[in-house]
């Protein structure tokens, strides 16, 4: 029995961001309450330089007296009032992710573990990679494993498969696991804030190709791992989640790869987790991450 899968929350999540003014929090309040709502998380943030309000905030639907299709109705006026970007989420729903991989097959083992363990609320219909090394690993897991190769000079005709096979499996979200291609402008348009990359360096630093390489060459006393959002600049999405590990003049170039792939597993998981649970919200290259 996986406890985890079995005992979902039926919660609702309400995301907002607004321009920050008085009574936001208690407008908020007072509608759930008069709907009979039971808050088990609220989480909020200011950014006091441009102004801006941000909230989370999840309840039990047990006992609230508002159906899925009522609520967005009900709430539209008070998040016009205060002039909200808002969405509402359900734990019970879950997503469809896809698992993009190259030839480094580290971070595809940590998801498809955690996804196993019940770690992810979510479904995983198909593993997309251009090599071939990645198969087993997905066929011991029971997911179907597609071998979609980039020719050089035809990586629109790649694409072009690969979409297709995100859209007849219904995807909600691509998860890049050392995808190591670059996707086009338009793949990436298809997927806005829906697509998660970990990037093998402490971005800014070390952007683009062979960042360890980088990393070594420069002497660096720091090494990390980024996960972000991608967006058609490369590695330049905004950031949900970094760590950094201590090296020294003794590492060889193999020591900063080993302890990278450590930091790199990690660093994608609680990115995809966090997405999944909904505590994302995306505002400029800035993401705020609720607790």
């Amino acid at each position: 029995m996986n406890f985890t899968l079995d005992c979902i929350a039926n919660t609702a999540i309400l995301l907002i961001d607004c321009p920050d003014r008085k009574g936001i929090v208690a407008a908020i309040a007072d509608f759930l309450y008069a709907h009979g709502a039971n808050i088990l998380h609220a989480d909020q943030h200011q950014d006091n330089n441009l102004g801006l309000f941000f909230m989370r905030v999840e309840w039990d639907m047990d006992g609230f007296d508002l159906s899925r299709e009522d609520l967005p109705l009900q709430f539209q006026p008070i998040a016009e009032r205060l002039g909200m970007r808002w969405r509402l989420e359900y734990s019970a729903v879950r997503p469809a992710v896809a698992i993009f991989v190259s030839g480094s097959l580290h971070c595809l083992v940590d998801l498809l573990y955690r996804h196993q363990s019940g770690e992810f609320a979510c479904t995983i219909p198909l593993v997309v990679s251009n090599h071939s090394q990645a198969r087993p690993l997905a066929e011991f897991y029971g997911i179907p494993f597609h071998h979609v190769p980039v020719e050089q000079g035809d990586k629109t005709g790649a694409e072009r498969v690969q979409l297709d096979l995100l859209e007849r499996h219904g995807v909600d979200l691509v998860v890049l696991a050392r995808y190591m291609q670059i996707l086009s402008p338009e793949f990436v348009a298809r997927y806005p804030q829906r697509i998660i990359n970990v990037h093998h360096s402490f971005l800014p630093a070390f952007s683009g190709a062979r960042p360890y390489h980088a990393a070594f060459e420069r002497g660096v006393k720091l090494i990390g791992a980024t996960s972000h959002y991608v967006t058609e600049v490369l590695d330049d999405g905004p950031i949900i989640e970094q760590d950094v590990t201590r090296v020294s003049h003794r590492d060889q170039l193999e020591d900063l790869m080993q302890k990278g792939r450590d930091l790199e597993r990690v660093v994608l998981s609680r990115a995809v987790r966090w997405h999944l649970d909904h505590r994302i919200l995306v505002y400029g290259k800035k993401t705020v991450v609720f607790d």
